[in-house]
């Protein structure tokens, strides 16, 4: 199922509610539901790292993946047990009464879709179809097979498409009938009437009288097939046949069912190499297991993907063709492919060529990169450069030709963000409106398809999480307009523009729409508030549902980390930051603290907000040293997330100098307004945040007297290609930008201690990142390095040991050699 809230936020039992009056305050009440095994925290009680360390499940297990039930009257939660890895469904009526759902019932929590009518309802519910009248009555269950469905839709006419493999079926919702729509086959098309083009085979027809009656045979058995498929009704369709070196990707019917967008791509293509394995050194049959493994960028093949068009009234298939797309060909990599030639000393000469193209993969999204007007009229697509990362199309296309027609081109030189990509049809199928960050800033955009677009939101902010009305007259979106750290759900209306702020909960959150459009169920959180579900009439004041936070972390007097804006010597506009202020003067020497910077994962996420972070155990860990007497800086570098178009991309051709060029910044602020000791810093991270450590112990030794580097990246042409191809390009074309970029190649100049630690099952920064640089530190005869390994661990750690034992060798670094 998917998690709508949160990155590994984990919370427990649920009771009625009381209503709560925000603005999102960080002391909402809560019902206690410890583990047995921890006895409560006290306010006055210092925290210990095997409290911070422990199953998250004593704070508390927080709802995910809510959603409405579709009269409005309620809404579902799946919810994970405490001292458990499973995950149970609720219902909740709109006052807070919450029943668990029986086993029967489980599927009633499932998301579904409505026909465009409103009188049906369907949902996906472990790979098998459910359908139900609406209002309100009994469920029906239309498939129940082995063989899941992969994906459904309505037509016009209130009948179920759906898909499995490479056909798809037709469901009438009422009987049951299932009729098969379509069928791919990849493939030659058979036909035992025509006669091979060599020789003998000419030769054999000719002179062998009963060859002659089998080709005669076949050609009247074919043509009468052909009668009968015309005329007869309860025949099965003919299969269109496609190439045979390619297979499906996705396919998408339009709304009446008579055109099928199929999209293909080389059958051959791969992601992976038969070498790309990753050792599990603890196969349960005591054994070393090769795991399959991801491939790296330096070797990834990325193909191209094809549209077809195809008929099921005339059994017709047309190739939709790019040439409709500006710029399909641009050799946008020009300059890139000169300074790297120029380099080697020879010359590169520009030239056009077909790029590798495909549909958007968006790495947030909910939505299909296919969407068919409301009247299954229309078509649209958003395809991208999936090779070099440089453009997206939104695209319409023609169904009786096969030629598209661009309506927006975004191009950026750096990299087509992979998120901030949501786009669909007006109601009146006239107009397409989608996300853009060509100001800068993902913005909403409204074009009539002959027609110029129109922003419906302008600023220095981010919109993202779109809702259009049922009428069309306006849309719901997030957005951090305030402050960049806080986000709340504004509307839009489409004719004048008017923007209207709905929500004030000054924190996180994530927002759904009612089935009515008259209220909102809302995921709030707090800086040291975990998600807890709320819901606000629209107009009106926001009140709580849930209370799955537990006593023991409630009534803990947690710091609230300030959000600081520190100048920027770099550029005009600030870096943001949480602060924790140390809480006592045990470490103060000649009036000023050591300090600790930590650096967020994944790069291009933010972290200096008002709402709960997914690095909760880091927030509990900072906490600590704030009371062991650190002050602590976790910062939102420049690469970060909401900020912007231009500070994601400040980092593309050159990781890890910008941001480590704002943690110099942040130094520098905390020396002159904290009373920090410059001498006295500290760094620490994982994954993104472990490869920024490297570079920061790296190239500038001289700031940084300690680093703890966690499943650490140490070279990006080993990482995969679809993060590291659009900051970096690829290694063939761009070798200037990862050597530039990789820690690897900067591990001379280590002159302070460096604590690396990593996951031998992680395969998403592979053990071997970590083995390499520390066969070049041993090389290097560098002897301020230390490792630790934990062999059952992937990249997000799993068992509380494995955490335990990592941050107190963190802790420990940190306190011999900030605190002498």
């Amino acid at each position: 199922m998917k998690k709508w809230i949160g990155l590994g936020c984990t919370l427990s039992l649920v009771t009625a509610c009381a209503s709560v009056t925000p603005t999102f305050s960080d002391s909402a009440p809560a019902t206690a539901v410890p583990l047995p095994a921890l006895a409560p925290l006290t306010i006055d009680q210092p925290l210990t790292l095997k409290r911070i360390m422990a199953n998250p499940d004593w704070m508390g297990n927080a709802p995910q993946d809510p959603g409405w039930a579709l009269d409005g009257s309620g809404i579902y939660y799946w919810q994970k047990q405490t001292d458990s890895e499973l995950s149970v469904p609720f219902l909740m009526d709109t006052q807070g009464h919450t029943e668990a759902l029986p086993y029967p019932q489980w599927h009633r929590a499932e998301h579904k879709r409505q026909s465009q009518d409103g009188r049906l309802a369907a949902w996906l519910y472990e790979g098998n179809l459910m359908v139900m009248d609406l209002p309100g009555t009994a469920p029906r269950q239309l498939t129940r097979d082995s063989s899941a469905v992969n994906d459904f839709s309505f037509t016009l006419d209130n009948q179920l498409l759906i898909r499995r493999g490479n056909k798809l079926y037709r469901i009438d919702p009422a009987s049951g009938l299932t009729r098969l729509h379509a069928e791919l086959v990849f493939g030659q098309k058979p036909d035992a009437a025509k006669v091979p083009d060599s020789y003998l085979a000419q030769q054999q027809k000719r002179l062998i009288r009963y060859v002659d009656k089998q080709y005669r045979d076949a050609a009247d058995k074919a043509q009468r097939q052909q009668q009968r498929q015309q005329a007869d009704p309860t025949l099965a369709p003919r299969p269109f046949y496609l190439n045979g070196s390619e297979k499906l990707v996705t396919l998408s019917p339009s709304p009446q069912g008579r055109y099928l967008l199929a999209v293909v791509t080389d059958k051959d293509g791969s992601w992976r190499k038969d070498h790309d394995i990753m050792p599990n050194y603890l196969d349960k049959r005591g054994y070393v297991e090769a795991v399959k493994a991801r491939a790296r960028v330096a070797e990834a093949e990325v193909a191209s993907q094809r549209l077809v068009i195809l008929d099921t009234q005339t059994g017709e298939h047309t190739d939709v063709s790019w040439e409709g797309l500006s710029g399909f060909d641009a050799d946008v990599l020009a300059e890139v492919k000169r300074e790297n030639a120029a380099r080697n000393g020879e010359r590169y000469q520009s030239k056009n060529a077909l790029r590798t193209l495909r549909l958007m993969q968006d790495w947030g999204w909910e939505q299909s990169a296919i969407q068919w007007s409301p009247d299954g009229s229309k078509l649209a697509v958003m395809l991208e450069a999936g090779a070099d990362n440089k453009d997206r199309w939104l695209a319409t296309v023609d169904l009786q030709r096969g030629t598209l027609t661009s309506q927006h081109r975004l191009h950026d030189d750096a990299w087509v963000n992979y998120t901030h990509n949501e786009f669909g049809w007006s109601r009146d199928g006239e107009s397409l409106y989608y996300l853009s960050e060509e100001s800068g800033y993902s913005q909403l955009y409204l074009k009539p398809l002959d027609g110029e677009a129109r922003a419906l939101t302008r600023g220095q902010y981010v919109v993202s999480s779109l809702t259009q009305s049922r009428d069309g007259s306006r849309f719901l979106f997030k957005a951090n307009a305030n402050h960049p750290g806080q986000y709340e759900v504004f509307s839009v209306a489409t004719d004048s523009g008017e923007i209207q702020q709905l929500t004030d909960l000054k924190g996180g959150l994530d927002y759904r729409l009612s089935p009515d459009e008259n209220q909102l169920l809302l995921s709030a959180s707090g800086r040291t508030r975990p998600p807890e579900l709320f819901i606000q009439p629209i107009g009106g004041q926001a009140r709580q549902l849930t209370h799955t936070t537990s006593d023991a972390f409630l009534d803990y007097a947690w710091q609230t980390p300030e959000i600081v804006a520190i100048p920027s010597s770099h550029q005009d506009k600030p870096v943001y930051a949480r602060i924790y202020r140390p809480q006592n003067d045990s470490k103060k020497q000649q009036g000023r603290y050591p300090a600790v910077i930590f650096n967020h994962g994944a790069g291009y996420l933010q972290n200096a907000h008002y709402g709960w972070s997914g690095y909760f155990r880091e927030f509990m860990f900072h906490n600590l040293l704030a009371q062991q007497g650190y002050v602590v800086m976790d910062i939102d570098y420049r690469g970060s997330k909401g900020y912007g178009r231009d500070w994601r991309t400040a980092i593309y051709r050159n990781m890890g100098h910008s941001e480590v060029q704002d943690m110099l910044d942040g130094i520098n602020w905390m020396a002159q307004s904290l009373q920090v000791d410059d001498q006295r810093v500290g760094t620490y991270g994982g994954s993104y945040g472990g490869f920024l450590t490297f570079m920061a112990l790296f190239t500038e030794p001289q700031a940084f007297q300690a680093g703890a580097a966690l499943r650490p990246v140490t070279d990006w042409a080993h990482y995969n290609y679809g993060y590291s191809s659009n900051i970096l390009n690829t290694p063939q074309i761009d070798p200037i930008a990862y050597e530039r970029s990789s820690p690897i190649e900067f591990a001379q100049g280590l002159e302070k201690p460096l604590l690396i630690m990593t996951g031998v099952l992680d395969d998403n920064v592979f053990f071997q990142d970590s083995v390499r640089l520390v066969q070049r530190l041993i090389e290097l005869e560098k002897p301020t390095f230390e490792t630790a390994i934990y062999p059952v661990e992937p990249h997000g750690f799993r068992q509380p040991s494995s955490w335990l034992d990592e941050y107190r060798r963190i802790f420990k670094l940190f306190e011999e050699n900030l605190n002498p």
